[in-house]
Order: structure tokens, then C-alpha cells, then sequence
């Protein structure tokens, strides 16, 4: 298994503009055997991916850390929520969504994991007291996640 772990582009100032065509090209053609893992930020860019993605192109598996689904208030991530998400676009390139969120999340509400649930039919599993399960938090593993890739 190849794992990578691309830095986003400008992550003081992110924007899908940004984020996106850089998203494009480290995952480059893929395959039901691709696992995206997401946290945060990422996962937006991660459904605005399958969006976009061609015809008949599918990806095995996204796994979605501390995902959401609206800006949150915050008018420095609007650019990634210019559109509508397109949930039936996204489902027809993955069938398999896991969306992990902390009951403590400071940032982003449970309601999302439970929209994912909903909209594509995630599963989801709620970690306590974990934060919003970054470098905040200091955290340096999180074996749900691990879990959720195999």
C-alpha cells in the first residue's frame, strides 16, 4: 500500500481554486482502488473532486475526519461552498464513505457526520472528547481512521 500525504497549497489563505486543480494532479487518474482520506478542510475539496470527476471514473473508498458541509461561519472558506454540493454526482464515483467526527469538535457541529450519513450514505463513527482531531489537539494517530482505510 502507497500512502501520500500532499501539503496543500497556501493553507493561510485555502481556497478550492487553490486547493482543487492541486488535489487533481497528486491523485492524477484514479481507481477503485484509491482510499482519500480527508480531514477538515480537505474533505470539501475531497467531494468537489468526485463532483467534477469523468464518467465512469471511481474511487474505492473516502474517509472523512472532522468533515463538513457549509462554511461554519467562517467567510475565509466560503470559495468552497460557492455551489451547491452535488450529493448524486459525488455517490456515483464512491460508493463507500466513512465520516468520523469528536462529540467535542469545537469548530464543526455533530450535525454534519449525521448529513453525510444521510446524503451518502456514511457510516459514522463518533469519537469522545478527541477535538477537532488536528495539531491542535496534538494528536499524531487516530486508529478509527486507520481502521476505516483497511
Amino acid at each position: 500500500m502507497k500512502v501520500e500525504v500532499p501539503k496543500m497549497p497556501d493553507t493561510e489563505n485555502p481556497t478550492l481554486e487553490k486547493w482543487l486543480p492541486y488535489l487533481k494532479e497528486v491523485v492524477g487518474d484514479p481507481d477503485d482502488q484509491l482510499v482519500l482520506v480527508g480531514h477538515s478542510l480537505a474533505n470539501i475539496t475531497i467531494l468537489r473532486l468526485l463532483e467534477k470527476m469523468a464518467e465512469g471514473k471511481k474511487v474505492g473508498k473516502v474517509v472523512m475526519v472532522a468533515g463538513f458541509t457549509d462554511p461554519l461561519g467562517y467567510k475565509e472558506i466560503e470559495s468552497f461552498f460557492k455551489t451547491p454540493i452535488e450529493w448524486d454526482k459525488i455517490k456515483q464515483h464512491c460508493s463507500n464513505f466513512v465520516a468520523i467526527n469528536s462529540d467535542n469538535d469545537q469548530y464543526v457541529p455533530l450535525k454534519h457526520a449525521d448529513i453525510f450519513k444521510e446524503k451518502l450514505g456514511a457510516k459514522v463513527i463518533i469519537e469522545h472528547g478527541k477535538g477537532h482531531m488536528g495539531g491542535s489537539e496534538n494528536m499524531k494517530e487516530l486508529p478509527s481512521a486507520l481502521e476505516a482505510v483497511k
